[in-house]
C-alpha cells in the first residue's frame, strides 16, 4: 500500500483524505494547528460560535450536496442580501436597486451607465477598464471602485477579469431604471440559495469525511526533500512518503522545497494575496442582526463585509442573544494595522450605523489569517503556473484555493481534494 501523506486538514484535505480511504488507502494528514477545518473552522467564546471568514455552501454537484447534508442537517437561505453605502441600505446588488439613493446620486448613475464606455471583451485589459463599460464611470467609481479597494486592498486596475466570472451581475438599461424607482423582488444573486448546517458551525458538513481519518495535529512543515521524499516538521520530526497531496499555500511551499529554483521562488514571492481581520461581536438582545450579510462601501468604515452567525443558525449563539461578524481585509504587501485600531473602528462605526450600542456588546473578538483571499494581479497566471509545474515535476500534487491558488467556492475547494484522490 502507497505511503500517501497530506498536508493540511482544511475542506480540500479532508476531502481528500475521505476520499483516499474510500478507495483502501490510509493517508496521514498533518496539520500545523492544532485542529481541523482550516479556514473552514470555527471557535467557540461563551456560547457563541463563530466561523473563520463568512461561508455558506451553494454545492450544486449532487454527490457533494448529499454528501454535505448526510454529515449535517441543513438550513437553506434565499440569498438575500444587502449594501450600505452613505447611509443608505441598498438590497444587493446595488446596481438593480438604486432606489433608495437621493435623486441627484441616481441620475449621476443612470446618466453614466447609459453613456458608458463600449468595448469588445478582448479590447478589456483590467478590471477597471471592465467595471467601466458594466457600470457607467459614477457607479463603477463609486462602489465596486470603493470595495475593491477594501477587499481586495489594490486599485480596481491592477486586477484582470477572469476572476470575476458570474460573481457580479451586470444590469440592462430595464433593470437599472426599474430598480431605481423600487426595491426589486427578483434576485440578481449568482446562486438563488445558501444552506448553512443547523448545529455544529460550517465545519459540521465535513464530520462524515472527517470521522475515522488519522489527522496529526501541531505538524508544521519546514522542508521538504523531494528527492529522498521526506517531510521535515518544525518538531525535529519527519515522515517519508511515496505519494505528497498539499494544500499549503503556492508561497510557503515554494520556500520549503530544497533546491527550488530562483524563477520559482522570484514566481512565489510575486503572488499576491489579502490577509484578513474577523472581528466577532456577541450581544446581550436577540435583533441586533437584521440582515445574513451585507456588504459595507464608505471607506471610512474599515469593514467590507458583516453576517450575523446568529442568523445562520440559532446554535451559534446562546438563547436570546445575536452576533455578528466583520472582515476586514489588506493587501499581504502593505502594512497591516494594529489589531486594536482595526477593533476600535469596527465597534465605533456600527454603533454610529445605528446598528447596537456598545453597551450590548457581550463578547467581543478579533483575529488574525494570514491568507484570506487569492488577489488576481496581471501577472497571477503566469507565476502561479510556473509554481504548479515546479510542483508537478517534484512530485507535489496541490489542492484547495492556496494549493492551486484560484478563486475556489467551498465545494470547488472539496471538488479540488476530491479530483486528487481519484487520480
Amino acid at each position: 500500500m502507497e505511503n500517501i501523506i497530506i498536508l493540511g486538514s482544511g475542506i480540500s484535505g479532508i476531502s481528500a483524505g475521505y476520499h483516499l480511504s474510500k478507495n483502501g488507502n490510509k493517508p496521514i494528514i498533518f496539520e500545523k494547528n492544532d485542529d481541523w477545518g482550516g479556514l473552514c473552522g470555527n471557535f467557540s467564546i461563551d456560547g457563541f460560535r463563530f466561523d473563520k471568514f463568512v461561508h455558506f455552501s451553494f454545492a450544486d454537484d449532487s454527490y457533494i450536496k448529499e454528501l454535505f447534508e448526510s454529515s449535517s442537517p441543513l438550513y437553506e437561505y434565499p440569498s438575500l442580501c444587502y449594501n450600505y453605502y452613505k447611509g443608505c441600505w441598498l438590497k444587493h446588488p446595488a446596481q438593480n436597486n438604486l432606489a433608495p439613493l437621493p435623486s441627484d446620486e441616481k441620475v449621476k448613475i443612470i446618466k453614466d451607465f447609459v453613456s458608458r464606455p463600449q468595448k469588445a471583451v478582448d479590447e478589456i485589459r483590467s478590471y477597471d477598464e471592465w467595471l467601466r463599460c458594466q457600470f457607467g464611470n459614477y457607479f463603477a467609481e463609486n462602489f465596486p471602485f470603493r470595495y475593491t479597494r477594501k477587499y481586495w486592498g489594490v486599485e480596481a486596475k491592477e486586477l484582470e477579469t477572469k476572476w470575476a466570472g458570474i460573481r457580479i451581475h451586470s444590469p440592462d438599461l430595464e433593470q437599472v431604471l426599474k430598480g431605481s424607482y423600487e426595491t426589486q423582488k427578483e434576485n440578481y444573486y449568482y446562486t438563488n440559495f445558501m444552506r448553512y448546517p443547523k448545529k455544529g458551525g460550517f465545519r459540521s458538513i465535513l464530520d462524515k469525511c472527517r470521522d475515522g481519518l488519522d489527522i496529526r495535529f501541531n505538524k508544521e512543515v519546514v522542508r521538504i526533500d523531494t528527492k529522498s521524499k521526506i517531510v521535515y516538521f518544525s518538531d525535529n520530526t519527519t515522515q517519508s512518503y511515496d505519494r505528497l497531496i498539499s494544500s499549503l499555500p503556492l508561497p510557503d511551499i515554494a520556500k520549503m522545497i530544497d533546491d527550488a529554483p530562483a524563477n520559482v521562488l522570484n514566481a512565489a514571492a510575486s503572488l499576491r494575496h489579502t490577509s484578513g481581520y474577523m472581528v466577532s461581536l456577541g450581544f446581550k438582545r436577540p435583533d441586533v442582526a437584521k440582515y445574513l450579510w451585507f456588504y459595507i462601501y464608505d471607506e471610512d468604515i474599515l469593514s467590507s463585509r458583516v453576517y450575523s452567525p446568529s442568523l445562520k443558525s440559532p446554535d451559534n449563539a446562546p438563547k436570546g442573544c445575536s452576533s455578528l461578524q466583520a472582515e476586514i481585509f489588506f493587501d499581504s504587501k502593505t502594512r497591516i494595522p494594529n489589531k486594536n485600531e482595526v477593533l476600535k473602528n469596527t465597534i465605533d462605526k456600527f454603533v454610529a450605523m445605528g446598528l447596537f450600542k456598545e453597551d450590548e456588546i457581550v463578547v467581543k473578538d478579533i483575529r488574525f489569517e494570514k491568507y484570506a483571499n487569492v488577489t488576481f494581479d496581471h501577472d497571477v497566471y503566469k507565476n502561479r503556473d510556473m509554481i504548479l509545474e515546479f510542483l508537478r515535476q517534484s512530485g507535489i500534487e496541490s489542492i484547495g484555493r492556496f494549493g492551486k491558488w484560484e478563486y475556489l467556492w467551498t465545494h470547488q475547494a472539496f471538488k479540488s481534494g476530491m479530483d486528487a484522490a481519484k487520480n
